[in-house]
Protein backbone atom coordinates (compact mmCIF):
# COMPACT_ATOMS: atom_id res chain seq x y z
CA UNK A 1 0.00 0.00 0.00
CA UNK A 2 1.22 3.56 -0.54
CA UNK A 3 2.62 5.72 2.14
CA UNK A 4 -0.89 8.58 2.43
CA UNK A 5 -3.00 5.19 2.37
CA UNK A 6 -0.61 3.75 4.96
CA UNK A 7 -0.48 6.21 7.35
CA UNK A 8 -4.39 7.60 6.95
CA UNK A 9 -4.77 3.57 7.69
CA UNK A 10 -2.95 3.77 10.71
CA UNK A 11 -4.92 6.63 12.08
CA UNK A 12 -8.01 5.24 11.57
CA UNK A 13 -6.92 2.20 13.19
CA UNK A 14 -5.28 4.23 16.34
CA UNK A 15 -9.09 6.37 16.47
CA UNK A 16 -11.11 2.74 16.14
CA UNK A 17 -9.06 0.85 18.84
CA UNK A 18 -9.29 3.79 21.08
CA UNK A 19 -12.99 3.14 20.89
CA UNK A 20 -13.08 -0.54 20.99
CA UNK A 21 -11.19 0.07 24.13
CA UNK A 22 -13.66 2.18 25.77
CA UNK A 23 -16.36 -0.16 24.45
CA UNK A 24 -18.42 -3.51 26.53
CA UNK A 25 -17.39 -6.06 24.94
CA UNK A 26 -20.89 -6.67 23.40
CA UNK A 27 -20.60 -3.70 21.02
CA UNK A 28 -17.15 -5.33 18.99
CA UNK A 29 -18.52 -6.89 16.65
CA UNK A 30 -19.38 -3.87 15.20
CA UNK A 31 -16.05 -2.55 15.19
CA UNK A 32 -14.50 -6.03 14.00
CA UNK A 33 -16.96 -5.20 10.88
CA UNK A 34 -15.98 -2.21 10.41
CA UNK A 35 -12.18 -3.43 10.90
CA UNK A 36 -12.33 -5.63 8.18
CA UNK A 37 -12.82 -2.83 5.47
CA UNK A 38 -9.41 -1.27 6.85
CA UNK A 39 -6.40 -1.87 4.22
CA UNK A 40 -3.86 -4.25 6.66
CA UNK A 41 -1.70 -7.72 6.08
CA UNK A 42 -3.19 -10.76 5.50
CA UNK A 43 -1.92 -12.41 8.62
CA UNK A 44 -3.94 -9.24 10.85
CA UNK A 45 -7.12 -10.50 8.70
CA UNK A 46 -6.94 -14.17 9.75
CA UNK A 47 -6.60 -12.10 13.95
CA UNK A 48 -10.08 -10.65 12.84
CA UNK A 49 -11.56 -13.88 12.10
CA UNK A 50 -10.44 -15.45 15.37
CA UNK A 51 -12.09 -12.55 17.17
CA UNK A 52 -15.04 -12.84 14.94
CA UNK A 53 -15.49 -16.56 15.74
CA UNK A 54 -15.20 -16.04 19.88
CA UNK A 55 -17.34 -13.27 19.76
CA UNK A 56 -20.46 -15.31 18.68
CA UNK A 57 -19.92 -17.69 21.35
CA UNK A 58 -21.08 -15.99 24.52
CA UNK A 59 -20.23 -19.00 26.38
CA UNK A 60 -16.81 -19.79 25.43
CA UNK A 61 -13.68 -19.05 27.69
CA UNK A 62 -12.56 -16.90 25.54
CA UNK A 63 -15.47 -14.50 25.24
CA UNK A 64 -15.29 -14.90 29.29
CA UNK A 65 -11.45 -13.78 29.51
CA UNK A 66 -11.99 -10.49 26.92
CA UNK A 67 -15.16 -9.46 29.07
CA UNK A 68 -13.43 -9.96 32.30
CA UNK A 69 -10.37 -8.16 30.88
CA UNK A 70 -12.07 -4.76 29.47
CA UNK A 71 -14.20 -4.53 32.59
CA UNK A 72 -11.96 -5.30 35.37
CA UNK A 73 -9.09 -2.86 33.89
CA UNK A 74 -8.19 0.34 34.85
CA UNK A 75 -9.91 2.35 31.56
CA UNK A 76 -6.32 4.54 31.21
CA UNK A 77 -4.22 1.18 31.72
CA UNK A 78 -6.85 -0.25 29.18
CA UNK A 79 -5.83 2.05 26.58
CA UNK A 80 -2.54 2.97 27.37
CA UNK A 81 -1.85 -0.93 26.83
CA UNK A 82 -4.04 -1.66 24.26
CA UNK A 83 -2.54 1.02 22.47
CA UNK A 84 0.98 -0.02 22.75
CA UNK A 85 0.31 -4.00 22.13
CA UNK A 86 -1.62 -4.07 19.40
CA UNK A 87 -0.98 -0.88 17.68
CA UNK A 88 2.51 -0.50 18.37
CA UNK A 89 4.03 -3.94 19.17
CA UNK A 90 1.76 -5.53 16.62
CA UNK A 91 -0.01 -3.57 13.73
CA UNK A 92 2.68 -1.31 12.88
CA UNK A 93 5.55 -2.96 14.27
CA UNK A 94 5.81 -6.23 13.50
CA UNK A 95 5.54 -3.95 9.65
CA UNK A 96 8.60 -2.46 10.75
CA UNK A 97 10.33 -5.22 11.66
CA UNK A 98 9.48 -7.19 8.29
CA UNK A 99 10.89 -4.05 6.35
CA UNK A 100 13.95 -3.72 8.33
CA UNK A 101 14.69 -7.71 8.50
CA UNK A 102 14.40 -7.60 4.82
CA UNK A 103 17.05 -4.68 4.88
CA UNK A 104 19.59 -6.27 7.09
CA UNK A 105 19.17 -9.95 5.92
CA UNK A 106 18.98 -11.70 9.04
CA UNK A 107 15.54 -11.50 11.59
CA UNK A 108 14.21 -8.11 13.83
CA UNK A 109 12.83 -9.72 16.54
CA UNK A 110 9.06 -8.57 18.42
CA UNK A 111 10.20 -8.45 22.45
CA UNK A 112 13.63 -7.67 23.88
CA UNK A 113 14.03 -9.15 26.81
CA UNK A 114 16.70 -7.34 29.32
CA UNK A 115 18.64 -7.59 32.81
CA UNK A 116 18.41 -4.37 34.76
CA UNK A 117 20.12 -5.82 37.83
CA UNK A 118 22.08 -9.80 38.60
CA UNK A 119 21.40 -8.59 42.48
CA UNK A 120 18.20 -10.34 44.44
CA UNK A 121 16.35 -10.07 47.32
CA UNK A 122 15.41 -13.73 47.02
CA UNK A 123 17.67 -16.86 46.83
CA UNK A 124 15.42 -19.31 44.61
CA UNK A 125 16.53 -23.13 44.56
CA UNK A 126 17.71 -23.71 40.87
CA UNK A 127 17.73 -20.51 39.94
CA UNK A 128 18.21 -19.86 36.15
CA UNK A 129 20.37 -16.82 36.70
CA UNK A 130 22.14 -17.66 39.62
CA UNK A 131 25.10 -18.68 38.46
CA UNK A 132 25.48 -15.07 37.36
CA UNK A 133 27.78 -12.02 39.45
CA UNK A 134 24.78 -11.36 41.34
CA UNK A 135 26.53 -8.00 41.03
CA UNK A 136 26.37 -6.61 37.34
CA UNK A 137 23.99 -4.31 36.65
CA UNK A 138 22.94 -2.15 33.52
CA UNK A 139 23.04 1.86 34.33
CA UNK A 140 19.94 3.87 33.22
CA UNK A 141 21.41 5.23 29.68
CA UNK A 142 22.16 1.95 28.38
CA UNK A 143 18.65 0.07 29.30
CA UNK A 144 17.05 3.97 27.76
CA UNK A 145 19.46 3.33 24.40
CA UNK A 146 18.67 0.00 24.06
CA UNK A 147 14.93 0.69 24.19
CA UNK A 148 15.30 3.75 21.99
CA UNK A 149 17.32 1.48 18.89
CA UNK A 150 14.73 -1.18 19.30
CA UNK A 151 11.72 1.30 19.08
CA UNK A 152 13.82 2.37 15.66
CA UNK A 153 13.72 -1.18 14.60
CA UNK A 154 9.89 -1.52 15.53
CA UNK A 155 10.30 -3.22 18.93
CA UNK A 156 7.51 -1.86 21.83
CA UNK A 157 7.43 -4.97 23.87
CA UNK A 158 10.36 -4.92 26.74
CA UNK A 159 10.58 -7.73 28.83
CA UNK A 160 12.64 -7.22 32.04
CA UNK A 161 14.02 -10.18 34.19
CA UNK A 162 16.70 -10.49 36.66
CA UNK A 163 17.87 -10.54 39.38
CA UNK A 164 15.17 -8.95 39.94
CA UNK A 165 13.96 -6.24 38.23
CA UNK A 166 11.75 -3.81 40.70
CA UNK A 167 14.61 -3.47 42.94
CA UNK A 168 15.10 -1.20 39.98
CA UNK A 169 11.69 0.32 40.54
CA UNK A 170 12.19 3.97 40.33
CA UNK A 171 14.66 3.47 36.60
CA UNK A 172 11.89 1.04 35.58
CA UNK A 173 9.40 3.74 36.28
CA UNK A 174 11.62 6.20 34.25
CA UNK A 175 11.81 4.28 31.27
CA UNK A 176 7.73 3.58 31.04
CA UNK A 177 7.72 7.55 31.14
CA UNK A 178 10.41 8.27 28.44
CA UNK A 179 9.33 5.27 26.13
CA UNK A 180 5.41 5.82 26.24
CA UNK A 181 4.36 3.77 23.31
CA UNK A 182 5.76 0.59 24.94
CA UNK A 183 4.58 -2.36 26.92
CA UNK A 184 7.49 -2.93 29.63
CA UNK A 185 6.76 -6.36 31.10
CA UNK A 186 8.41 -7.36 34.45
CA UNK A 187 9.00 -11.37 35.28
CA UNK A 188 9.50 -10.42 39.55
CA UNK A 189 9.20 -12.26 42.65
CA UNK A 190 6.68 -10.19 43.51
CA UNK A 191 7.96 -9.67 47.20
CA UNK A 192 8.83 -5.65 46.55
CA UNK A 193 5.25 -4.92 45.19
CA UNK A 194 4.18 -2.23 47.23
CA UNK A 195 1.43 0.42 47.01
CA UNK A 196 3.80 3.03 45.94
CA UNK A 197 5.05 1.21 43.41
CA UNK A 198 1.66 -0.08 42.11
CA UNK A 199 0.16 3.65 41.98
CA UNK A 200 3.44 4.71 40.02
CA UNK A 201 2.50 1.51 37.45
CA UNK A 202 -1.54 3.01 37.36
CA UNK A 203 0.12 6.64 36.65
CA UNK A 204 2.33 5.60 33.62
CA UNK A 205 -0.13 3.10 32.52
CA UNK A 206 2.26 0.47 30.48
CA UNK A 207 3.52 -1.92 32.82
CA UNK A 208 2.58 -5.49 32.87
CA UNK A 209 3.64 -8.44 35.89
CA UNK A 210 4.35 -12.12 35.64
CA UNK A 211 4.62 -13.04 39.53
CA UNK A 212 6.92 -16.04 39.70
CA UNK A 213 5.50 -18.59 41.54
CA UNK A 214 6.05 -22.80 41.88
CA UNK A 215 2.30 -24.23 42.71
CA UNK A 216 0.68 -23.45 45.91
CA UNK A 217 2.06 -21.93 49.15
CA UNK A 218 4.44 -25.08 50.00
CA UNK A 219 5.62 -25.31 46.67
CA UNK A 220 6.57 -21.91 46.54
CA UNK A 221 8.13 -21.25 49.64
CA UNK A 222 9.80 -24.52 49.64
CA UNK A 223 11.76 -23.22 46.54
CA UNK A 224 11.82 -19.27 47.04
CA UNK A 225 11.63 -18.68 50.78
CA UNK A 226 9.18 -18.67 53.72
CA UNK A 227 5.99 -16.55 53.40
CA UNK A 228 6.72 -15.62 49.85
CA UNK A 229 3.96 -17.37 48.53
CA UNK A 230 1.48 -14.75 50.74
CA UNK A 231 3.53 -12.07 49.85
CA UNK A 232 2.74 -13.12 46.00
CA UNK A 233 -1.46 -13.29 47.04
CA UNK A 234 -0.90 -10.14 48.91
CA UNK A 235 0.50 -8.28 45.93
CA UNK A 236 -2.12 -9.53 43.14
CA UNK A 237 -4.55 -8.15 44.91
CA UNK A 238 -2.98 -5.06 44.80
CA UNK A 239 -2.47 -5.05 41.28
CA UNK A 240 -6.35 -6.67 40.83
CA UNK A 241 -7.82 -3.60 43.23
CA UNK A 242 -5.87 -1.39 41.19
CA UNK A 243 -7.60 -2.41 37.78
CA UNK A 244 -3.35 -3.27 36.70
CA UNK A 245 -2.91 -6.23 34.28
CA UNK A 246 -0.86 -9.61 35.53
CA UNK A 247 0.04 -12.79 35.34
CA UNK A 248 2.14 -15.35 36.28
CA UNK A 249 5.60 -17.32 35.78
CA UNK A 250 5.95 -20.80 36.40
CA UNK A 251 8.61 -23.64 36.17
CA UNK A 252 7.37 -26.77 36.08
CA UNK A 253 10.17 -29.75 37.25
CA UNK A 254 9.84 -33.28 38.45
CA UNK A 255 8.42 -32.62 41.87
CA UNK A 256 5.51 -29.96 40.89
CA UNK A 257 4.05 -30.72 37.40
CA UNK A 258 1.01 -32.16 38.69
CA UNK A 259 0.15 -29.78 41.09
CA UNK A 260 1.22 -26.75 38.38
CA UNK A 261 -1.39 -28.92 35.29
CA UNK A 262 -3.95 -29.07 37.95
CA UNK A 263 -7.36 -27.57 37.80
CA UNK A 264 -7.04 -26.21 41.05
CA UNK A 265 -3.97 -24.48 40.47
CA UNK A 266 -5.36 -22.94 37.19
CA UNK A 267 -8.98 -22.05 38.83
CA UNK A 268 -7.07 -19.94 41.38
CA UNK A 269 -5.37 -17.78 39.06
CA UNK A 270 -8.29 -16.99 37.40
CA UNK A 271 -9.65 -16.42 40.60
CA UNK A 272 -6.98 -14.46 41.91
CA UNK A 273 -7.61 -12.02 38.21
CA UNK A 274 -4.77 -13.11 36.43
CA UNK A 275 -5.01 -12.96 33.03
CA UNK A 276 -1.92 -15.15 31.81
CA UNK A 277 0.50 -17.60 32.67
CA UNK A 278 3.70 -18.39 31.78
CA UNK A 279 4.77 -22.19 32.02
CA UNK A 280 8.41 -22.73 31.93
CA UNK A 281 10.38 -26.39 32.09
CA UNK A 282 13.25 -26.67 34.36
CA UNK A 283 16.40 -26.46 32.53
CA UNK A 284 19.12 -27.29 34.41
CA UNK A 285 21.19 -24.15 34.07
CA UNK A 286 22.51 -21.47 36.40
CA UNK A 287 22.14 -22.46 39.99
CA UNK A 288 22.01 -25.61 41.57
CA UNK A 289 21.99 -27.68 38.42
CA UNK A 290 20.11 -30.96 38.67
CA UNK A 291 19.20 -33.23 35.26
CA UNK A 292 16.94 -35.40 37.97
CA UNK A 293 14.89 -32.50 39.03
CA UNK A 294 14.01 -31.77 35.06
CA UNK A 295 10.47 -32.93 34.42
CA UNK A 296 10.34 -36.59 32.69
CA UNK A 297 9.70 -36.25 29.04
CA UNK A 298 6.00 -38.22 29.79
CA UNK A 299 5.49 -35.04 32.49
CA UNK A 300 6.39 -32.46 29.53
CA UNK A 301 3.79 -34.54 27.65
CA UNK A 302 1.16 -34.31 30.08
CA UNK A 303 1.60 -30.40 30.71
CA UNK A 304 1.16 -30.40 26.63
CA UNK A 305 -2.38 -32.15 26.85
CA UNK A 306 -3.48 -29.90 30.32
CA UNK A 307 -2.97 -26.43 28.59
CA UNK A 308 -4.54 -27.82 25.26
CA UNK A 309 -7.43 -28.42 27.37
CA UNK A 310 -7.35 -25.12 29.59
CA UNK A 311 -7.09 -23.30 26.06
CA UNK A 312 -10.39 -24.53 25.06
CA UNK A 313 -12.04 -24.46 28.75
CA UNK A 314 -10.57 -21.91 31.16
CA UNK A 315 -10.60 -17.39 30.87
CA UNK A 316 -6.38 -17.27 30.93
CA UNK A 317 -3.95 -16.95 28.48
CA UNK A 318 -1.97 -20.03 29.30
CA UNK A 319 1.59 -19.86 27.15
CA UNK A 320 3.80 -23.13 27.74
CA UNK A 321 7.61 -21.43 26.36
CA UNK A 322 8.37 -24.97 25.38
CA UNK A 323 5.81 -27.07 24.23
CA UNK A 324 3.88 -24.31 22.27
CA UNK A 325 6.67 -24.70 19.43
CA UNK A 326 4.21 -26.12 16.81
CA UNK A 327 2.45 -22.57 17.12
CA UNK A 328 5.56 -20.68 16.96
CA UNK A 329 6.85 -22.77 14.10
CA UNK A 330 10.04 -23.45 16.49
CA UNK A 331 12.65 -22.05 18.69
CA UNK A 332 11.60 -17.88 18.54
CA UNK A 333 15.44 -17.02 20.21
CA UNK A 334 18.46 -15.90 18.39
CA UNK A 335 16.44 -12.69 17.54
CA UNK A 336 13.89 -14.71 15.77
CA UNK A 337 10.87 -13.43 18.09
CA UNK A 338 13.33 -12.32 20.84
CA UNK A 339 16.47 -12.34 22.45
CA UNK A 340 18.02 -11.79 25.76
CA UNK A 341 20.52 -9.19 27.23
CA UNK A 342 22.09 -9.67 30.87
CA UNK A 343 22.95 -7.20 33.12
CA UNK A 344 26.44 -7.17 32.32
CA UNK A 345 25.20 -6.52 29.12
CA UNK A 346 26.14 -9.99 27.19
CA UNK A 347 23.46 -10.49 24.40
CA UNK A 348 22.76 -14.21 24.48
CA UNK A 349 20.24 -15.74 22.15
CA UNK A 350 18.28 -17.04 24.85
CA UNK A 351 18.03 -16.43 28.62
CA UNK A 352 18.77 -20.14 29.24
CA UNK A 353 21.47 -19.72 26.80
CA UNK A 354 24.27 -18.61 28.54
CA UNK A 355 26.88 -17.70 25.38
CA UNK A 356 27.65 -14.23 23.53
CA UNK A 357 29.97 -13.34 21.22
CA UNK A 358 29.40 -9.66 22.47
CA UNK A 359 28.12 -6.81 24.35
CA UNK A 360 25.56 -4.24 24.17
CA UNK A 361 28.00 -1.87 26.08
CA UNK A 362 30.03 -1.67 23.14
CA UNK A 363 27.50 -1.39 19.71
CA UNK A 364 23.78 -1.30 18.81
CA UNK A 365 21.40 -3.59 19.02
CA UNK A 366 21.46 -3.18 15.26
CA UNK A 367 24.68 -4.95 14.99
CA UNK A 368 24.11 -7.18 17.63
CA UNK A 369 21.26 -9.02 15.99
CA UNK A 370 23.74 -9.61 13.42
CA UNK A 371 26.58 -10.95 15.80
CA UNK A 372 28.05 -14.34 14.86
CA UNK A 373 26.64 -15.58 17.59
CA UNK A 374 23.02 -14.57 16.55
CA UNK A 375 23.86 -15.71 12.71
CA UNK A 376 24.94 -19.19 13.75
CA UNK A 377 21.48 -19.53 15.55
CA UNK A 378 19.24 -18.25 12.89
CA UNK A 379 21.10 -19.92 10.14
CA UNK A 380 19.88 -23.28 11.56
CA UNK A 381 16.26 -22.55 13.00
CA UNK A 382 14.07 -24.55 12.89
CA UNK A 383 16.53 -26.97 14.88
CA UNK A 384 13.54 -29.81 14.22
CA UNK A 385 11.46 -29.86 11.61
CA UNK A 386 9.21 -31.83 15.06
CA UNK A 387 8.18 -28.52 16.22
CA UNK A 388 7.16 -30.34 19.55
CA UNK A 389 11.21 -30.99 19.57
CA UNK A 390 11.75 -27.27 19.23
CA UNK A 391 14.65 -26.24 21.52
CA UNK A 392 18.67 -26.38 21.11
CA UNK A 393 19.88 -26.66 24.30
CA UNK A 394 17.61 -29.74 26.34
CA UNK A 395 15.87 -30.80 22.50
CA UNK A 396 18.63 -30.95 20.15
CA UNK A 397 21.86 -30.32 22.68
CA UNK A 398 24.09 -31.59 19.70
CA UNK A 399 22.80 -27.95 17.62
CA UNK A 400 23.94 -26.24 20.74
CA UNK A 401 27.58 -27.45 19.94
CA UNK A 402 27.60 -26.29 16.65
CA UNK A 403 26.99 -22.57 17.09
CA UNK A 404 29.20 -22.09 19.99
CA UNK A 405 32.20 -23.37 17.75
CA UNK A 406 30.96 -21.86 14.54
CA UNK A 407 30.45 -18.51 16.13
CA UNK A 408 33.47 -18.55 18.74
CA UNK A 409 30.76 -17.72 21.56
CA UNK A 410 32.17 -17.36 25.50
CA UNK A 411 30.60 -18.48 28.39
CA UNK A 412 28.60 -15.67 30.23
CA UNK A 413 28.37 -18.07 33.63
CA UNK A 414 30.91 -17.06 36.82
CA UNK A 415 31.30 -21.31 36.90
CA UNK A 416 32.16 -22.05 33.00
CA UNK A 417 32.85 -25.63 34.66
CA UNK A 418 31.48 -27.28 31.60
CA UNK A 419 31.86 -27.50 27.90
CA UNK A 420 28.94 -27.45 25.13
CA UNK A 421 30.30 -31.17 24.21
CA UNK A 422 29.62 -32.12 27.69
CA UNK A 423 26.18 -30.15 28.69
CA UNK A 424 25.20 -32.08 25.45
CA UNK A 425 25.92 -35.26 27.27
CA UNK A 426 24.55 -34.89 30.33
CA UNK A 427 21.14 -33.53 28.36
CA UNK A 428 21.62 -37.28 25.66
CA UNK A 429 19.28 -38.97 27.73
CA UNK A 430 16.47 -36.86 28.23
CA UNK A 431 16.62 -35.57 24.51
CA UNK A 432 16.30 -39.00 23.57
CA UNK A 433 13.62 -40.04 25.50
CA UNK A 434 11.64 -36.57 24.83
CA UNK A 435 12.22 -37.41 20.93
CA UNK A 436 10.43 -40.17 20.81
CA UNK A 437 7.80 -39.70 22.69
CA UNK A 438 7.45 -36.29 20.43
CA UNK A 439 8.26 -37.96 17.30
CA UNK A 440 4.74 -39.71 18.00
CA UNK A 441 3.06 -36.73 18.90
CA UNK A 442 4.20 -35.22 15.67
CA UNK A 443 3.10 -37.96 13.63
CA UNK A 444 -0.38 -37.78 14.90
CA UNK A 445 -0.48 -34.45 14.52
CA UNK A 446 0.46 -34.64 10.82
CA UNK A 447 -2.22 -37.24 10.08
CA UNK A 448 -4.83 -35.03 11.77
CA UNK A 449 -3.85 -32.45 9.37
CA UNK A 450 -3.82 -34.83 6.23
Amino acid sequence: MDLARSQLGEKIVGQGLKYLLSKDIDDLDKLIYWAEKLPMPQNHRVYLESAKKFLKDKDSNWYQFAQRLLRETDPYVKEKIGMNFFLNANFLGVQRQNKMAKELGHSVPWAILIDPTERCNLNCTGCWAGDYQRSEELDFETLDRVMTEAEELGIFFTIMSGGEPTLRKRDIIKLAEKHPSQVIHLFTNGTLVDDEFVAEMMRVGNITLAFSIEGFEESTDSRRGKSVFKKVMEAMDRMRKAGLIFGVSVTYTRKNTEELASEEFVDMLVDKGATFAWYFTYVPVGKDVDVELMATPEQRAYMYEKVLEYRRTKPIFIMDFWNDGEISHGCIAGGKRYLHINAKGDVEPCAFVHYATCNIKDLSLKDALSSPLMLAYQKRQPFNMNHHRPCPLIDNPEMMVEIVRESGAYSTQVNADETPEEFAQKLKNYSDSWGRLADAKWAKSCAAVK
